[in-house]
């Protein structure tokens, strides 16, 4: 007899995502490091996924039989670190040397570094690819993993992501969800400014995919069409996930001068307020 399905717990994900945040915001400080926004405006998608959907055991990173989540934005690399650290893939402690010389947490993901980190990434459009060998050989292997990959919105820029996108729709590989984090800015202007990115979620179906748009902060809504992968469509997964840059922190949020930005002192006790960490 199947195991029953828990019922989502909206309150407990978004707790953890401020404390999520709060950890984020502390080590950009600490590090005078850039990428805060762009680590804040996911934190909601990385809660929802590393405590609530994926199928991991922090004891056992390579199991061959885990879910693969690809964070193919690795600017956002504060966001990903802090997320294995508090569910156990190493210890919070760690996070301090991020950064610094000698520690493991660079800038952008390494590989072979991390536990939990499951690619190098940072050279934008390269996830997916990945992603799609994950899940290729995982259909091979005849093993039931699921492969997520978190894009930025102006990725979507990469031609690499949409040959990614058409292989993905020829091959049926339904095991296979990309969310987007559309927090509708890139690093000097407008996403859709930089690029006719809009209507997104159009051209992901156009290319083959079964996709929704969703708030990139609701949970609940994160949680169930996570969860529902495959979802007997028969297509790969795309979540365009309407996200706010530097969410959590009013004055962080939807400005852009905190793609570099580094909070002081003083900008971390508020924002740790703002959380309802203080």
């Amino acid at each position: 007899m199947n195991a029953p399905i828990p019922a989502i717990d909206g309150e407990r994900l978004r707790a953890q995502a401020a404390k999520l945040r709060g950890r984020i915001i502390e080590m950009c400080h600490a590090a005078s490091s850039a990428h805060l926004g762009s680590s804040l405006s996911c934190a909601d998608i990385l809660t929802v996924a590393y405590w609530d959907v994926l199928n991991i055991d922090p004891r056992h990173p390579d199991d061959p039989l885990r879910d693969r989540f690809i964070l193919s934005k690795g600017h956002a690399a504060m966001a990903i670190y802090a997320t294995l650290a508090l569910r156990g893939f190493f210890p919070e402690a760690e996070l301090d040397t991020y950064n610094t010389d000698g520690g493991r947490l660079a800038e952008h993901p390494p590989a072979n570094q991390l536990p939990g980190v499951e690619a190098a990434t940072g050279s934008l459009g390269h996830g997916l690819p990945l992603g799609n060998g994950f899940a290729l050989a995982g259909r091979i292997k005849g093993e039931d993993f699921r492969v997520y990959a978190l894009l930025s919105d102006g990725e979507n820029n990469e031609g690499s992501v949409w040959e990614a996108a058409m292989f993905a729709a020829g091959q049926h590989l339904e095991n296979l969800c990309v969310i987007v984090d559309y927090n509708k800015w890139q690093a000097t202007d407008r996403s859709n400014e930089v690029m006719a990115l809009a209507p997104l979620a159009d051209k992901w179906r156009a290319f083959g995919w079964d996709a929704a748009e969703v708030d990139g902060h609701d949970v609940e809504v994160l949680a169930r069409l996570m969860r529902n992968v495959p979802n007997g469509s028969g297509k790969p997964v795309a979540i365009i996930a309407h996200t706010v840059k530097g969410k959590g922190v009013s004055f962080m949020e939807d400005d852009n001068n905190w793609h570099y930005r580094a909070p002081t002192a003083e900008e971390v006790v508020l924002a740790r307020r703002e959380l309802g960490l203080a």
